[in-house]
Parts: structure tokens; sequence; C-alpha cells
């Protein structure tokens, strides 16, 4: 089964969980399925895994589901299903097997130290997830993040991270954008954008503090009527103005701010979208957004992926999953043939 075969399974709804569930003959099955290992010249090697029933299993639970599953797993085999399924299974399908087998949160601080350990950061996606969660959400994943690595994850990003990125990811981190009320003020909007206007375009240089603090403190809905006014005083896009007086991680950084603002199901059917486009496919992009998103808003991202790039997002993660396939057997055949 080839491994883009699951992104299906996985895509086709928001996965809501199986409402008859018993997790002891789902763990039966995945034990099945993974069971037997061939000793051969001291290696040891899988020997026939079955990847459907995998697939089957771990596509159609919920989280919560999947954690239970783990639990009877190890109490009837005496095996750590995760530990079980990174040893039977490789590459990209045991990838996105594995990244279901975590809890949201502890998902998404696992993603975040990835970004952050050994030589340079991925600052991209740091950038996404602060940017795109709820003051909520932060909360537990900064729970999950010291409780997994005994650190703190703002003292983690101020050490991995410096200058105005590392001030906009602390301010992201507080989770002051979040209002349940709506409310907007007409007067302090107007005032945000003159000040915006006065602190880039009116000015030679940019006071990148002043954007900084209205992108990171202000609520989507206030947001939503700054960007308002301020193209009625600066006859450009808050975004224009972004690219012209930032650059690098923190242009990346301020974009994404306004991104999710504006829509936030856009934000991630962008980010889906480029994963696949061009030369290469970036994976961790895929899984990260299709399995965080998959209990959330995936099938609000699915329809509006389709608006945007006139296409499934099943259909041209098909496409890419072909297309890989393709290249690896011509490059065997070429291999074979030499």
């Amino acid at each position: 089964m080839a491994w883009w075969k699951a992104w299906i399974e996985q895509e086709g709804v928001s996965v809501k969980g199986s409402p008859h569930f018993n997790p002891d003959p789902d763990a039966e099955t995945l034990y099945k399925a993974m069971k037997g290992i061939v000793r051969v010249l001291k290696l040891y090697t899988p020997a026939g895994t079955n990847e459907q029933a995998i697939i089957d299993v771990l596509t159609r639970r919920s989280s919560t589901q999947r954690q239970q599953i783990a639990k009877s797993f190890k109490a009837q085999f005496g095996k750590d299903l995760t530990e079980t399924l990174k040893s039977e299974l490789s590459g990209k399908f045991e990838k996105l097997m594995v990244a279901l087998m975590y809890p949201q949160y502890r998902y998404e601080a696992k993603e975040l130290h990835d970004a952050m350990k050994g030589l340079g950061t991925k600052e991209g996606v740091i950038i996404e997830i602060l940017a795109s969660r709820t003051k909520k959400q932060l909360q537990e994943i900064m729970k999950a993040y010291e409780e997994d690595y005994g650190t703190s994850l703002e003292e983690d990003i101020q050490a991995d991270t410096s200058g105005y990125l590392e001030r906009i990811l602390v301010c992201l981190l507080q989770g002051s954008r979040d209002d349940v009320s709506g409310f907007v003020d007409p007067g302090l909007a107007l005032q945000d954008a003159q000040d915006l206007y006065a602190a880039g375009e009116k000015i030679q240089g940019t006071d990148e503090m002043k954007f900084i603090t209205i992108l990171c403190t202000r609520s989507a809905t206030h947001l939503m009527r700054v960007f308002e006014e301020y193209e009625k005083i600066a006859n450009k896009s808050i975004e224009d103005s972004i690219k012209n007086e930032t650059h690098g991680s923190l242009e990346e950084a301020m974009l994404t701010v306004v991104k999710c603002t504006r829509n936030l199901h856009s934000y991630f059917a962008e980010r889906l979208y480029y994963a696949m486009k061009g030369a290469g496919t970036r994976d961790g992009t895929l899984i990260r957004n299709i399995v965080s998103r998959s209990e959330i808003d995936l099938n609000l991202i699915k329809c509006q992926f389709q608006k945007m790039y006139g296409k499934t997002l099943s259909s041209m993660i098909m496409l890419d999953g072909a297309t890989t396939i393709s290249h690896h057997q011509k490059n065997k055949s070429t291999a074979e043939s030499k």
C-alpha cells in the first residue's frame, strides 16, 4: 500500500472517531498487521506488514481513541505501539502513522521542539504554529512542551531566535489576540491604521515594534477593520507594506498573522498547496497540517483548497504521490540497466 493512500483516508472527512469503539480488537488488528520479524543474516526485516489494516484503524479513530488503542496494545502484547510502528514501518508512511499516535498538543510541542533542535532553526514551522493557534491551544502546547522536554517553550524560542523575529514569536506565544466578544472600536481601529502607516510608509525606515505590537495584541475582528482603514490611508494593502518594509523571517511572520486573520482556512490551504507544488514535496508540512487539523477544521480547509486552486486536496496528493513513485521507478530502472 503506497504511503500517500493514507492521506486520502485521513483527508476524506474530519476525523470524529468510531461510534462503536472498542480498543482491544483494534490493538489486535494492529498487532497482526505488524506481527512477524524474520531474522536474515542477523538483520531483522519486517515480514509482510499489512499497511492497509494499519490505515483502516489509525485514520478512522480519533486521537483520544488512538491513545486507548495504544494502552490496550501494551496491555495485550507488552509493546509500545508507537515504537512498534517506528520499527515496522519506514519512510513517509512511518512519519504519518507515528504522527497520528501523538495527542494533539504533544504532537505540536514535538514539532516545535524538532524545529529548534540541532543545527539551524526551522522558523517557518514555529511561525505557522504560533500564528495560527488560539490562546487556549497555545497554553496547552506550552504545558505539553514543558512536560515532555523539561524546558520552557518561550525560553527555547528566545535562545534559538533573535532580534525582531524573537520578539514577534514571544508576543504571539502570549495569545493576546483572542477576543470572543467580536467588539471593534472604530476609533481605535483608525488610530492603529494611522500608527501603522506612520511606522512604515510615512517614514524612512520602519518601526518594527509598532507593527509587532498591533498585529500581536489585537483581535482578528479588530485587525480586519484596521486593514480596511490602512488601505484607505496608504493606498495599498497591509501585505504590500509589510513586503516593502520588512524581509526574511520577520516578513514571513507578519504576513502569516495577516493571512490567519483574514482567513485561517485559506492560510492552511495555501500551506498544503505549496508543500506539493514544484520540485520535491515538503512532507513535514503536509503531515503536520493534515494531522493537526483533522479533528478541527480539515473539511473547511478542503473546501477552501478547491475554491482557491480548482482541484481537490485529495487529487493533488494522489498526483504528488504518483509522481514520487514514477521518479522512484525510473531511477530504479536506470540503476538496474547499468
